[in-house]
């Protein structure tokens, strides 16, 4: 399955009478935004503000961060929803089971504007639970996301929703901003295209037939908390009654998977940039490895839930997948820490080496508090940060927040750790942070 990523580098970002993008100066009409994202009856009202890199501003509570794509090709329209995937000439679609209608992901082209993102608020969201993106400054520094252009999008539901629903509709105006976005690429020509494929465990590729053969394994959610009714994270589902599913690597960077309502150290930005994935398509094209696909998995509520999803991770990547070597990751905390590192035990038990990524669980910058499992198989782990590291910040000049309190708690100088602000502990590998012990 082949995907091609039409790149359309994004320097300058700007409000303006239409939509617009010329020579990588994007325009957008503040108007045609805020009336496609109230279509949905859920908003009261939206605001919007764009924040650019190196600005002095600190923008929070961020519920989800997203680039900004678009199919070349598409149809959103409900009445292909059932006939979609039987027709001869399946359609591609924009964040399918979410946005637009049922649809295998990762094929065909979808138009990225690279260094922009869509950058989602949550007004109702705790300070003390939230994370924010700082612009300039030391833990600005640490994040990638402040390199970026930010669309940031501050949706204000309608009095009386219940909680889910007002997230849900955070959700949906997350993907249409993207995808509003991205538009105004389609048709132009790319400044760089990238191709992404693989043929997947069944065939061989030319010049990696004696290359180990490799598979992701990613948890995409943690049954420690209950996903929530219309909690769309994979292909529009919340998961509730998955198991380890096998996935073809682009899949998950073309809009199949997108976070839970509680990130987890983990935006939809970097499922679309995934580092790991993308990290083992380059072995592949340089024939050091034979990557044969990815698996989707979950950490569980209880052991028995526990044992047979990792015991089922594990098979599929043996069995079905033929792997020799597995890269894992984790989505959450301490449980989701435990799932990760059984399912890389059982899958060095039945012959398969195994690396790990994990993020540190202690307070205290012991090595002995951070020590959540003790397999001497499992002997690859790779830190991408812990909750140890602070920064002391400075005032702002700016603040974009999604109420006011909000906004008066981020104006001023304070301490932020590691795990308050997005894109430094990244359970997805995004991380510049690393580890020494002394």
């Amino acid at each position: 399955m082949q995907l091609t990523l039409a790149i359309h580098p994004i320097r300058s970002m700007r409000f303006g009478d239409a939509t617009d993008l010329a020579d990588g100066y994007l325009v957008i009409s503040e108007g045609g935004l805020r009336q496609h994202l109230l279509e949905d009856s859920r908003l009261a009202s939206v605001g919007l503000e764009v924040v650019s890199p190196g600005e002095d501003c600190r923008i929070g509570i961020i519920f989800d961060i997203l680039e900004p794509r678009a199919k070349s090709s598409n149809s959103d329209s409900q009445s292909e929803k059932i006939s979609n995937l039987i027709t001869s000439n399946p359609i591609t679609s924009n964040f399918p089971g979410i946005l637009g209608p049922m649809a295998l992901a990762g094929r065909g082209t979808t138009h990225v504007l690279k260094g922009a993102s869509v950058t989602v608020l949550d007004e109702a969201a705790p300070l003390t639970r939230g994370k924010i993106v700082d612009m300039c400054g030391p833990a600005a520094a640490e994040s990638p996301y402040s390199a970026l252009h930010h669309m940031v999008v501050v949706p204000h539901t309608v009095p009386g929703l219940e909680r889910h629903v007002a997230l849900n509709a955070l959700r949906l105006a997350s993907v249409k901003a993207a995808v509003f976005l991205a538009q105004a690429s389609v048709g132009l020509s790319p400044e760089e295209t990238q191709v992404l494929e693989t043929a997947g465990p069944s065939q061989l590729d030319n010049g990696t037939e004696n290359a180990p053969r490799f598979v992701y394994i990613g948890q995409v959610h943690s049954r420690q908390r209950v996903a929530e009714v219309g909690e769309q994270i994979f292909y529009g589902d919340n998961t509730a009654g998955m198991v380890p599913t096998l996935l073809h690597p682009n899949e998950w960077l073309d809009g199949a998977i997108t976070t839970g309502y509680q990130g987890m150290g983990v935006e939809t930005y970097f499922y679309q940039n995934h580092p790991i994935i993308t990290e083992l398509y380059r072995w592949h094209e340089e024939g050091r490895i034979n990557f044969v696909g990815t698996i989707a998995t979950m950490a569980a509520s209880d052991n028995q839930q526990r044992e047979r999803n990792c015991m089922m991770a594990a098979e599929l990547a043996k069995w079905n997948l033929g792997a020799d070597g597995v890269v894992l990751t984790k989505y959450g905390g301490g449980a989701p820490h435990a799932d990760m590192a059984l399912t890389a035990l059982l899958c060095e038990r039945l012959g398969m080496r195994t690396a790990v990524q994990v993020s540190d669980m202690s307070w205290d910058r012991r090595v002995e508090s951070a020590l959540l499992f003790n397999y001497p198989e499992v002997d690859a782990i790779v830190y991408v940060g812990g909750r140890d590291t602070n920064w002391a910040v400075s005032e702002v000049q700016r603040v974009v927040a999604g109420n006011a309190e909000t906004m008066e708690a981020l104006k001023v100088p304070q301490d932020l750790g590691s795990h308050e602000v997005c894109g430094i502990i990244s359970q997805q590998g995004a991380s510049r942070l690393r580890s020494f012990v002394y």
